[in-house]
């Protein structure tokens, strides 16, 4: 049976041909490259020929039924397309992934009146954001319950992004609720349950946000706090907008004015201060829409790297204390290859080549590709998006959600992309389908640092789905020793991928901590083999769009079997060297009191 979306990618790849029949050399080009791809993905692949399954949909069995409520109404309103998140962490320390979801409403103006949904939830369906604890280690497979009314949060904005830390240093994690509203910061009281401290805390911002990322930028110890900020939109100056076909579509970011992003410095003494003006990151404004961070020019302070929807990308580098300077331009990393902006989304970093620094993955819009800048050393970076394999394929499909993983635990990091439109999909508001932007997800494997290889969906069962993909949190939510996925549906339900693939190479896992066991993120380590060969990896929450990852990091080993060390870049500039570990299990390692 032909899957619907390759019935879908045929039929635009025959539209595409026929209307560059007399037409410009640019929709010639197009139409035999969405040919060339359609033959790829299929005769490539066909045939009799047995395909091992590598990931599978265990959503219904894992207990995981959450419904993403986006509030469609038919006035389009823009925000209606760009959520929501979903962040993996163990809230209750018992050393398996528990996972959170930000959650929408329906959307109404003061302009309008009582408006009409057009999705209608499930049956059962809880409203609000909703945190599932994981039961995966007393029931031997993913296994997840719905704890919400536990946790005391009650969320009131309509959600985008979700960002995880300790602020409180209580040992459990704390929860940032971004979105088109009031931001929200849900932090762990002395009774267990949670309280919204962010009016407190003077990070209630009230513009629409949406990526954010903890991370200690000064390296004092505790962690700061950037927040993106997206554009100028209200359901009170919603207008309407019109696709490619002159028919009235969603809105898109340069319809509105683009808003200056936001960081907040911790003070220390459970509080956050406002320093956007001083550390230079409020100077330009920008539609962001993903953040990361690392030291990417490896000076030994930390950088952020901010994907912007249709603008110039930020490479913030730290030029001093919190004070940051964009070199995106200067660095080839803000613009693509042909020097244009692109619609950036999810991002990540990831030593993909293996060469000891973090190379730069964006996620784009249908016609645009998505984007690899390959580090050269000192923050320098070149587009590789073509030459690598990541280019071609991802034309026909819309990329929000990614990260950096090694599906097979071979050493080699490859790449998963979850895609969703943004704009109605003519072929599909044809069938009738009220929310016509499903598109197929995509996993990239990575040829030892050379080039990537998508992954057949003979092989990924689970991606030939038509989904609105949106946010995607990667973490070993059955601790079985390889990463599996779990990714959001816009105005659809959530989805749990499970990695059948990984665990069956050697592997080891590592979760850091500071003297005091708070869970420290952003850890640089490399993995040093006998023969002097060496992995380098970083362990890291934030990334991906609008979510946040397992804090703990998995280590693909192959089939590597000779004695390894793990050399540790601590947050306070020391260097350990520990081990050897012992492979096929997790290891905790805390830091020495500086």
């Amino acid at each position: 049976m032909v899957p619907m979306w390759s019935k879908i990618l045929a039929a635009e790849c025959l539209s595409r041909t026929s209307l560059s029949k007399g037409g410009s050399l640019e929709k010639s080009i197009s139409a035999l490259i969405c040919v060339l791809t359609t033959t790829a993905l299929f005769s490539g692949c066909g045939g009799n020929q047995q395909f091992e399954t590598v990931l599978s949909d265990e959503t219904v069995s894992a207990g995981i039924d959450f419904w993403h409520d986006n509030g469609m109404s038919g006035e389009l309103y823009f925000a209606e397309t760009v959520g929501p998140g979903v962040a993996l962490f163990d809230w209750d320390s018992d050393g398996d992934m528990d996972v959170a979801f930000s959650q929408g409403y329906l959307l109404k103006s003061s302009k309008s009146p009582e408006p009409t949904r057009l999705l209608t939830p499930p049956s059962g369906f809880e409203s609000g954001f909703r945190l599932y604890r994981n039961d995966s280690l007393t029931s031997g497979a993913p296994k997840f319950t719905d704890i919400t009314s536990q946790t005391g949060i009650q969320s009131r904005v309509y959600g985008m992004g979700l960002a995880i830390t300790d602020f409180n240093r209580d040992g459990q994690p704390d929860v940032l609720i971004t979105g088109l509203g009031e931001d929200e910061f849900w932090v762990s009281t002395d009774s267990g349950q949670y309280s919204n401290r962010a009016p407190e805390l003077g990070i209630n911002d009230d513009r629409w946000t949406t990526s954010a990322i903890f991370a200690d930028l000064d390296r004092d110890g505790d962690e700061d706090l950037y927040v993106c900020a997206y554009v100028d939109f209200s359901l009170d100056n919603h207008k309407p907008c019109f696709g490619p076909n002159s028919v009235v579509d969603y809105c898109g970011p340069s319809s509105f004015p683009s808003l200056p992003d936001r960081l907040y410095e911790n003070m220390g003494s459970h509080a956050l201060r406002d320093i956007t003006s001083e550390s230079g990151i409020g100077a330009v404004p920008g539609a962001g829409l993903g953040v990361v961070c690392s030291d990417l020019d490896q000076d030994g302070s930390m950088d952020l790297y901010v994907a912007n929807d249709g603008e110039a990308n930020r490479q913030w580098r730290q030029d001093s204390r919190l004070h940051f300077v964009d070199t995106a331009l200067l660095s080839g990393c803000a613009l693509n290859r042909d020097g244009r902006p692109e619609a950036s989304m999810g991002a990540d970093l990831g030593d993909f080549d293996g060469d000891g620094d973090e190379d730069i993955f964006l996620t784009h819009l249908d016609g645009e590709t998505n984007t690899l800048y390959e580090n050269l050393g000192s923050g320098q970076f070149d587009d590789i998006s073509v030459t690598s394999g990541l280019g071609i394929p991802s034309r026909k499909w819309t990329g929000f959600g990614t990260a950096w993983f090694d599906v097979d635990n071979d050493g080699w990091l490859d790449l998963y992309v979850t895609n969703g439109a943004v704009k109605r999909q003519l072929s599909l508001v044809a069938q009738g389908i009220p929310h016509p932007l499903g598109q197929p997800d995509q996993i990239y494997r990575n040829v030892k640092g050379q080039k990537f290889e998508m992954i057949p969906y003979q092989q990924l069962p689970a991606l030939q789905k038509m989904t609105v993909g949106r946010g995607a949190a990667l973490g070993d939510i059955d601790n079985d020793g390889d990463v599996d996925i779990v990714t959001t549906g816009n105005g659809e339900s959530a989805r749990v991928l499970v990695n059948h693939q990984g665990s069956k190479n050697a592997w080891f896992g590592v979760k850091f901590e500071d003297s005091k066991g708070v869970t420290l993120d952003g850890v640089d380590f490399k993995v040093v083999f006998e023969n002097g060969e060496t992995l380098h990896r970083r362990s890291r929450r934030g990334g991906s769009y609008l979510s946040s990852h397992d804090p703990r990091v998995v280590v693909g080993l192959g089939q590597r079997s000779e004695p390894f060390i793990v050399v540790v870049e601590w947050p306070h500039g020391n260097v350990e060297k520990i081990g050897p570990l012992t492979t096929g299990k997790y290891h905790t390692l805390k830091e020495k009191t500086p």
